[in-house]
């Protein structure tokens, strides 16, 4: 059989095309492929326990992206998880007596972190604190309770 240069361009053209489809399908699935722009502002919060939470992981609300979590780090005298937040300034109304929780996400557990608005007049700006937070659920603690429960007796 005799290909014709038609037909090894065009499956050329084809897996190419299949290859820049993977990598953009990894670029999303990493959380790489989008970014934050430099219009933002920072807002931070302690959680007990952040979980799975990873750099570049979504902050929303209402399940709208507003932001991404730009830095994690453990406070030194409380031992807690300090959270720093990227928020895009077109959202600058958020209230300053908001809530901030950390949720999984999906099939793969994916984890964010979903703000709950308040209702203070006076709103969140660069390197503001939120207060009142919600720490990651860790399944493998949940099920350690549920067996010790269980195992007492209870």
């Amino acid at each position: 059989m005799q290909h014709s240069k038609t037909q090894d361009t065009l499956v050329g053209f084809f897996v190419a095309s299949g290859i820049a489809a993977l990598f953009y399908m990894a670029l999303q699935v990493s959380n790489l492929g989008s970014y934050t722009s430099d219009d933002s502002y920072t807002v931070i919060a302690h959680f007990q326990n952040s979980g799975g939470l990873k750099v570049k992981s979504p902050v929303s609300i209402a399940g709208v992206r507003i932001g991404r979590v730009s830095s994690i780090r453990l406070d030194r005298d409380s031992h807690e998880s300090v959270v720093e937040m990227r928020i895009e300034s077109k959202y600058n109304n958020i209230p300053m007596d908001s809530g901030a929780s950390i949720y999984t996400a999906g099939l793969l557990g994916e984890q964010y972190i979903s703000i709950d608005p308040g209702s203070s007049e006076e709103y969140l700006h660069d390197k503001s604190q939120l207060d009142i937070t919600s720490s990651a659920i860790v399944l493998e603690e949940m099920i350690g309770k549920f067996m010790l429960n269980k195992a007492e007796g209870k």
